[in-house]
């Protein structure tokens, strides 16, 4: 999803960790895993590649899995907000599309999810990787879960739409992206509300 704009901090005032974390969530979200190189990498956050070592023993693997953390927590962020702007839930849902595109357009259409690019490179090959990707997606699938069951729906179909949600926020972010538009997000936020106003309890 996109980002809300954090990740490209990396001044002196962040320690070296986080610069390192947030560097590589950044330079994953545009290139994945395999397109980012270490040099790169320590470059860009102002960091050493003893430091990178020192703070992730296990090197550019271990620093990737908490650079999707970092990337996970930072679009959870943007979903609780846009969940919490309304308190019906499709009408919750079709706000989140609109932070949604507001966020990618103002990155120039760069900041798409956090977590697609490494999540399709790692399936099959890097398990840690991938199974950080996929607590990133089921964790912004349990809070749009949670908005709905908090709204009565019953949990089966609250979890069912909730994965719909993201999942079609995914596909439209990515088209939203290619054709430099709005209108991908914004017409799935339509859509998605009266999927999720058709199963209100």
């Amino acid at each position: 999803m996109a980002a809300t704009g954090t990740k490209t901090e990396t001044t002196t005032e962040l320690g070296t960790r986080e610069r390192l974390v947030r560097t590589a969530s950044r330079l994953m979200q545009h290139g994945g895993y395999e397109n980012t190189p270490v040099k790169q990498l320590v470059r860009e956050a102002e960091a050493t590649l003893g430091s990178l070592y020192h703070f992730f023993p296990g090197g550019k693997q271990e620093l990737a899995v908490a650079a999707i953390h970092f990337g996970d927590e930072e679009f959870a962020a943007l979903l609780r907000a846009g969940l919490a702007a309304r308190p019906d839930p499709a009408e919750a849902v079709e706000a989140v599309t609109g932070l949604l595109a507001e966020a990618l357009e103002a990155s120039d259409w760069r900041d798409g999810c956090p977590v697609t690019a490494t999540a399709l490179e790692t399936v099959g090959r890097l398990p840690d990787l991938q199974a950080a990707c996929a607590r990133a997606f089921a964790h912004w699938q349990e809070l749009v879960a949670a908005k709905l069951l908090a709204s009565g729906y019953p949990e089966e179909e609250a979890r069912d739409l909730a994965i719909t949600v993201i999942n079609t926020l995914e596909g439209a972010e990515m088209t939203s992206q290619v054709t430099r538009s709005r209108t991908p997000l914004l017409v799935a936020g339509r859509h998605l509300a009266r999927l999720v106003a058709s199963y209100a309890p």
